[in-house]
């Protein structure tokens, strides 16, 4: 069912709009012209191999695909002398297409550079990585890069619709009902793979297909529950659902949607991301976004980090669950965070002056003389707790770093900074 021509890609029309650079690539009239080199980033099962055969066949220019699994540096420099053999002798461009080129080494990918660079090759490279991580900077800046999509709800329902009666699928010698056909597009996640895939082993659940003039046999939704058992979790460790999962899961705890967070922690879980990954940002978040608004917060999370690397998982589980609904339920304020952040600001930009004689330390012999400590208040000493002298070097003097929020524990806190500040004469 792998289409013949761009004109039967399913989705991904925001790449193949008129003019654009794959459907220039595809132009059989420019075959000869120099064309740009392409990075095609997207889940698995969104047509990256599906489009570079398309373009190659369109194009009529000759086709090489080689897989980062087994080529090496050897294989790409052949590749490369034979696109300029061919090139030189017969007028005839070729496509090189590279599938997974993020597990090409930085060796591997400097080999790419001189046929890309002089034109040897027209290089399709696909790749289910983030490309500014995974493919080195040269390779980036000379070729185009072009995000595809997960395929939507529309796009996976032709394409299963043309999978049950085109000659190259099932040839119409079975039947689908709607409910069976809402399961395998639900089921997909966006993956046209998977998507036929589920569709042929329903099918061969639901029996052989029928003969011109019999009744065919039926795909049920029971068919799909029996061949598919659940939806395909897209997550990769390593990759970008690894950082869009976390991402979203303490940006919902920060905005106190504690089952937004519950969901993006189960994802997590059943995708076995490390626990203690986990457990390390819900104390960064604790600290971060909840602060002195409950400072129990971060107790929390640190005993569930404890708790987690004590019990280990599954049972795991249960105190991040805690912890997550706990952070996302409470005050939250990132007063102690920025206090910190405006601080360094201020010491990078060379924000800093002498420590004031009378905080340094007096405790090694000459220090009087250089009137070290000299006129030092100690807080103890006063009935308040706190004695009008100055803190902050000469240069900083008045400047404020942490600024409470009238929000949960931080505004008792606020309350008495006030009163601090007034007493240290600011």
């Amino acid at each position: 069912m792998r289409p013949t021509s761009l004109d039967e890609v399913a989705g991904q029309r925001h790449l193949l709009r008129p003019g654009s650079p794959l459907v220039a690539l595809a132009d059989r009239d420019a075959a000869t012209a120099a064309s740009v080199s392409v990075i095609l980033w997207g889940p698995p099962g969104t047509g990256k191999t599906t489009l570079a055969q398309a373009i190659a066949r369109s194009s009529g220019r000759r086709f090489v695909e080689l897989s980062a699994v087994t080529a090496g540096v050897r294989d790409v420099r052949e590749v490369m002398q034979d696109a300029l053999n061919q090139r030189d002798l017969y007028g005839q461009a070729t496509i090189l297409f590279l599938d997974e080129i993020h597990r090409f080494t930085k060796a591997q990918q400097d080999a790419l550079l001189p046929g890309v660079e002089n034109g040897w090759v027209v290089l399709i490279a696909a790749t289910t990585e983030n490309p500014s991580f995974s493919v080195i900077s040269p390779l980036l800046s000379r070729s185009l890069l072009l995000t595809l999509q997960p395929l939507n709800d529309d796009d996976l329902g032709m394409l299963i619709d043309r999978a049950v009666s085109d000659a190259r699928g099932l040839g119409g010698t079975y039947s689908l009902d709607d409910a069976a056909r809402a399961a395998l597009i639900r089921l997909a996640s966006g993956d046209a793979r998977r998507a036929l895939t589920s569709l042929e082993a329903a099918a061969s659940l639901a029996g052989p297909g029928g003969d011109e003039g019999e009744t065919p046999p039926h795909i049920s939704a029971e068919h799909v529950a029996q061949a598919v058992d659940k939806a395909l979790l897209r997550y990769d460790r390593q990759g970008d659902e690894h950082y869009d999962v976390i991402s979203a899961f303490i940006k919902s705890i920060r905005g106190s949607d504690v089952d937004a967070a519950m969901h993006y922690l189960a994802r997590m879980i059943e995708a076995g991301e490390d626990p203690r990954f986990i457990a390390r940002r819900l104390v960064i978040s604790a600290a971060e976004d909840v602060g002195l608004a409950d400072p129990t917060a971060l107790q929390i999370a640190v005993a569930a980090a404890d708790a987690v690397a004590f019990i280990g998982m599954p049972e795991g589980r249960i105190p991040l669950a805690e912890a997550t609904a706990y952070l996302a339920t409470t005050a939250k304020s990132n007063a102690a965070y920025l206090a910190i952040d405006k601080a360094i600001a201020d010491v990078k930009a060379g924000g800093f002056g002498r420590v004031p004689a009378h905080l340094r330390d007096a405790h090694y012999a000459g220090a009087k003389r250089l009137s070290h400590g000299k006129g030092y208040v100690y807080p103890h000493d006063i009935d308040a707790g706190v004695a009008t002298q100055q803190y902050l070097p000469d240069e900083l003097r008045g400047r404020r770093y942490y600024e409470p929020k009238a929000l949960g524990a931080e505004r008792d806190v606020q309350a008495r900074l006030e009163k601090i500040r007034r007493i240290l004469g600011e």
